[in-house]
């Protein structure tokens, strides 16, 4: 297991929490997912066998919110 953590840019309201979450722990590979809103970050625990840091960082790009930073 690898942890990975986004930053994204400032997140404006609860429903960006719960959509950016759902979608993740439904992404093949992601473990488990938690977005910290008051700092605007995306911590996940993936399984690198099936699924990367790039391409969680591309899931959340393609829901709309860009991210800042990436760190795996």
């Amino acid at each position: 297991m690898k942890k990975v953590e986004l930053k994204l840019e400032t997140l404006t309201c609860p429903s960006c929490i719960k959509k950016i979450e759902t979608t993740l722990s439904k992404a093949e590979g992601v473990n488990a997912v938690k977005v910290l809103f008051n700092s605007s970050k995306v911590k996940a625990e993936i399984d690198e066998g099936q699924t990367s840091a790039d391409k969680l960082k591309e899931i959340v790009s393609n829901l709309g919110y860009e991210v800042l930073e990436l760190k795996a």
